[in-house]
């Protein structure tokens, strides 16, 4: 009964913290998106992707896309897209440069929970942190996006023939085992559960031997599926604004 207990919290858990943090399409949402576009086979998907994906020269999975604006100006597009980041990611840290001179935004926004696969041994919660870049000229916005690693809790004995919680204690904290893939600050009451970071480079589909394959197969299909939803997003906000009624003539 405690197992069933723990798995169905963290799962709402898991839930309820990527819908909070992945304001530009919610957790349900994107998951949905992925799948139409991609299948609900993680290991094919993510072996198709990585045909036309490739790594850039830090080895971090990197996208860029030049979006045309014409008869835009620089100021005009700096404030749609100042008013879309600020409006979009609720965090005020995760803006970390916002420079109307040089015409540069930078985002820094994680997602938690964005994959998550329990194996045998081990439970891996996944989560991301994009630095997304704007820059922006006259007429045109070049979008690039970048994830270097996957940001892994690593629950130890949480698979199919263990349980997160010791059984053979009377812990009452299941607050602390966070569904989203952070612990609390400081908390080191579970001997089980790690935190780790895993390199896109040198995880499935990059390599072909992983053990980690089913896990890395649907963060990558995750991962690249916000991508997409992002630069969906940026050139929705430069062609018709937030809310579509930023009309110059007013």
């Amino acid at each position: 009964m405690k197992k069933i207990f723990c798995w169905m919290l963290i799962a709402i858990l898991a839930c309820g913290a990527m819908s909070a943090q992945a304001q530009v399409m919610k957790a349900a949402d994107l998951e949905k998106y992925a799948k139409e576009k991609y299948g609900d086979k993680w290991l094919d998907a993510a072996a198709n992707l990585a045909k036309e994906l490739t790594l850039d020269k830090n080895e971090s999975l990197s996208y860029q896309q030049v979006i045309e604006a014409p008869g835009k100006t620089k100021a005009q597009l700096y404030v749609a897209l100042n008013y879309w980041a600020t409006a979009t990611f609720k965090d005020k840290q995760a803006i970390t440069l916002n420079d109307k001179d040089a015409g540069c935004i930078i985002i820094s926004s994680s997602i938690d929970g964005i994959a998550d696969h329990t194996g045998t041994l081990n439970r891996y919660v996944v989560s991301i942190t994009p630095v997304i870049k704007i820059d922006i000229k006259e007429g045109r916005v070049r979008v690039t996006y970048t994830v270097q690693n996957y940001d892994i809790l690593k629950a130890e004995a949480a698979g199919w023939i263990g349980g997160i919680l010791d059984n053979s204690s009377n812990r009452t904290d299941r607050q602390n085992v966070y569904g989203d893939g952070k612990r609390l600050k400081g908390d080191n009451t579970d001997r089980r559960l790690y935190d780790e970071q895993w390199e896109i480079a040198k995880h499935y589909p990059f390599v072909e031997k992983d053990n980690k394959k089913r896990t890395c197969s649907k963060a990558l299909v995750m991962t690249h599926a916000y991508s997409n939803a992002i630069m969906d997003k940026v050139e929705e906000a430069i062609k018709n604004g937030i809310v579509g009624n930023e009309d110059e003539d007013w």
